[in-house]
């Protein structure tokens, strides 16, 4: 796999309404793959893969990634912060952030304040959001002066390969966007005319991908996202409840809370990946949702589809997931886009 490519869009910062690095990341890779590269008003880059065939397809991957914003500095220089994404608060104990600055960023400390453990006498009460405060180990008047209310706060890990995996705070879904990119760059062939959208606030209610679908109109609609992989420890539920797994291929999406898949893609998409023998796992996620519940409600309605590669540990600085899926997952995408003009949409 191409992992510096990974490794760019996972580092590169960006919440929901601040994802300028990524936009560049995303122009210089995708851009010589298509024909045509522009950005809308919300942000939302899009490449354009003119086809010959009266049909049109909207792929779609978000560059957002969950975060915080500055929402008040205390007189000790201390900053509390507001989610932009959703967090669990128990798994953000003792972390290293980025504040992002007009004048550059700063790297900080994210603690809960509570007692040290030296002090603590009984059970500690579980953790919220405004325990939590970010420490840059600056006077307060230095704070003061160099951190705006609203400024952007990221959370601080690199992109690792972890055995046959690969592990970064931001699979969400910056793995989508390489998915996306490395399909273009794999067509052997083009049919319908390829729409290949990097959104923007997905994280805070898939509005990026909204404005992007009532602007282009597709025909179709092909969502990029992780999914759950719940094959590990203390998941302490049935197999049949596990949503997804790592090493048994890309995860053709059912249903999530969002959306339902179209069933006509549905069949499509499995039907291609028995035939060209790409691995892959059938995904029904009870709760949570991707581009595609967006883009399925545009207009006067879009056949819409998500393909998922599968993810441990979301929405934390460990998401992992391993490079077969990912390979699986650009495979299928490049394959389906191929032949995306010959999906049957009649009734």
């Amino acid at each position: 796999m191409n992992f510096e490519l990974l490794k760019r869009l996972c580092e590169a910062p960006g919440v929901a309404g601040y994802e300028d690095a990524l936009r560049v990341v995303v122009r210089e890779e995708l851009g010589p793959l298509v024909d045509e590269m522009r950005t809308d008003a919300l942000g939302n880059v899009i490449g354009v893969k003119r086809g010959q065939a009266e049909r049109s397809v909207m792929v779609a991957a978000h560059i957002d990634e969950i975060g915080f914003f500055a929402k008040w500095i205390d007189k000790n220089g201390f900053i509390r912060i507001h989610p932009v994404g959703g967090f669990d608060p128990q798994a953000l104990f003792a972390q290293r952030v980025v504040v992002h600055t007009a004048s550059g960023p700063l790297p900080g400390v994210l603690m809960p304040s509570a007692k040290p453990a030296h002090l603590r006498e009984g059970t500690p009460k579980p953790l919220t959001l405004d325990d939590y405060f970010v420490d840059l180990g600056l006077p307060a008047e230095t704070v003061a002066s160099s951190v705006q209310i609203g400024d952007m706060i990221t959370l601080d890990r690199q992109t690792v390969r972890t055995g046959d995996c690969v592990t970064s705070k931001a699979l969400d879904d910056r793995l989508g966007v390489y998915v996306m990119i490395e399909a273009v760059r794999a067509m052997r062939s083009v049919g319908a005319t390829i729409y290949a959208v990097a959104t923007t606030q997905e994280e805070v209610g898939l509005r990026g991908a909204r404005g992007a679908a009532e602007g282009l109109h597709p025909d179709i609609g092909v969502a990029l996202d992780i999914t759950l992989a719940l094959d590990i420890p203390g998941s302490e539920m049935p197999e049949q409840n596990r949503v997804s797994a790592l090493g048994g291929g890309a995860a053709i999406k059912i249903m999530d809370g969002s959306s339902i898949s179209d069933r006509r893609l549905v069949s499509q998409f499995r039907d291609i990946a028995r035939r060209e023998n790409i691995p892959h796992q059938m995904e029904l996620l009870p709760r949570g949702g991707t581009d595609a519940g967006a883009i399925q409600l545009s207009g006067s309605g879009v056949p819409s589809i998500t393909l998922s590669v599968p993810t441990r540990y979301v929405h934390t600085v460990n998401e992992t997931a391993h490079v077969n899926d990912i390979q699986g997952a650009v495979d299928l995408l490049a394959r389906y886009l191929e032949e995306a003009h010959t999906t049957d949409l009649n009734w």
